[in-house]
């Protein structure tokens, strides 16, 4: 199933609190437990004015409806081609 990296701008990101981040969180997994098992979230990474997420679904319309239905901006969704890490240069 392709994997999917997802920019959303949120202004302030970098700054929200831990209770904040835990709110989004949980609505981001209530939004996820209703759409079914076809789609996941693997991890986010919060930087500056962006969260970037990982998800695994089998359509980019997926990723769109989970942030409709989630209030949450997917400013850029981008499948992910292949990972590397340092193992690759071995």
């Amino acid at each position: 199933m392709p994997k999917y990296i997802i920019e959303r701008e949120v202004p302030g990101a970098g700054a929200l609190s831990q209770a904040d981040l835990k709110t989004i969180s949980q609505t981001s997994c209530k939004v996820l437990n209703q759409m079914g098992p076809e789609i996941m979230w693997l991890h986010s990474y919060v930087a500056g004015d962006k969260i970037y997420c990982v998800y695994i679904a089998p359509n980019e319309s997926m990723i769109k409806e989970h942030a409709k239905l989630g209030g949450f901006p997917a400013n850029k969704i981008t499948v992910v081609s292949e990972i590397i890490d340092a193992a690759t240069s071995e």
